[in-house]
């Protein structure tokens, strides 16, 4: 993607200082929201032609990708912190073109070639770089990067940042005593405790699971009716929950209490995809839609057994990274997608056992 040619480069460099610039404009959380609707797009396009340029170029690339649009947002508001524009350089909900400022929009702009140069060699990587959330990573290596460059004390130099401010840990033994939650930070406090994360995890996990296998078999099957190449749909089903999953974030910036689980739904989404072929489930449709849930019926609980393994992984990691870097820190570290990453390679590279 984007390498092809020096000028192919370029096109896509200067998308992503435009993309940085808007997610500092809208705000971060904003930005993300526009990156689900244009997932949800990009999958009318893919089912039309067969063609994932919509998902690699718009959703995910240098536009909308997360790690251009969301990143860019997040940088930009621990930096108009920094710079005594605002006090709370968490804050990646309101839009930052209110503040009057340009250099916040260009800091924006910054961050959005950072994630683009960074995301595209992370993918280059041999092995890794096909086996991990490339996008999910780079935005957490610009969340670490911004926040040690413009975390510290307002105007008081920059690099002075730290991942977590442990003169504000809890009382206790241990770490994770001393990271707990409370009054001196938390994420999302409806959705820390144990049982709670188990819902969340284990339920979005089995909805990510199904929709997924059932997007990629119709999808699939229909784009094989027609000459095309069916695993377009089999190979990125798991990312249709995810921008639903990304356009419930709108809600929770109108201050309602929303579930945030694109983390669980991509992870497990991709889990049900990778296992579903392994219990013997076959994409392609042979017979209707009723035929072939009867078919596959073993396969498809074996791989939403796996979905919920994977959802109830993606959101107990997503809360310890909360913990431990989000809570008591300056800025936004993204906890899901420091989730995402590690998840999508432990679930590919498990996958690869069998």
């Amino acid at each position: 993607m984007f390498t092809a040619s020096i000028g192919v480069f370029v096109f896509g460099l200067l998308a992503a200082i435009a993309g940085g610039a808007v997610g500092a404009s809208i705000g971060g959380n904003y930005g993300f929201v526009l990156t689900g609707f244009t997932v949800l797009a990009s999958w009318g396009i893919l089912a039309a032609t067969g063609s994932t340029f919509a998902l690699d170029y718009l959703a995910f690339g240098p536009f909308m990708g997360p790690h251009i649009i969301f990143a860019g947002g997040a940088a930009a508001a621990i930096y108009a912190r920094y710079k005594g524009y605002m006090d709370d350089g968490k804050d990646v909900n309101s839009p930052l073109a209110g503040l009057g400022r340009p250099d916040v929009i260009y800091v924006g702009a910054i961050f959005g070639i950072l994630g683009y140069a960074v995301q595209i060699g992370i993918a280059k990587i041999p092995w890794f770089g096909t086996h991990t959330d490339s996008v999910a990573l780079t935005v957490v290596i610009s969340g670490i990067a911004a926040r040690i460059l413009f975390g510290g004390d307002p105007g008081k130099g920059l690099f002075k940042g730290s991942l977590h401010s442990s003169h504000l840990y809890a009382e206790g033994k241990g770490l994770m005593a001393k990271i707990k939650p409370g009054p001196n930070g938390r994420w999302l406090e409806w959705q820390e405790k144990p049982g709670q994360l188990f819902a969340m995890g284990s339920l979005f996990g089995i909805l990510a699971g199904g929709a997924s296998i059932f997007l990629a078999s119709q999808i699939g099957t229909s784009l094989n009716s027609r000459g095309l190449d069916p695993s377009a749909a089999v190979n990125n089903a798991q990312t249709f929950t995810f921008g639903i999953s990304a356009i419930i974030i709108l809600f929770l910036i109108t201050n309602r209490n929303m579930p945030v689980q694109h983390h669980v739904t991509i992870t497990a989404g991709l889990a049900a995809l990778k296992f579903f072929p392994i219990f013997g489930g076959d994409f392609v449709m042979k017979t209707d839609t009723q035929g072939w849930i009867a078919a596959n019926v073993g396969p498809s609980i074996g791989a939403l057994a796996a979905a919920l393994l994977a959802g109830l992984l993606a959101a107990f990691l997503c809360e310890l990274f909360a913990r431990l870097w989000y809570n008591r820190g300056t800025s936004h570290i993204d906890p899901p997608a420091a989730s995402i990453w590690i998840c999508n390679t432990a679930v590919v590279s498990l996958a690869l056992l069998f």
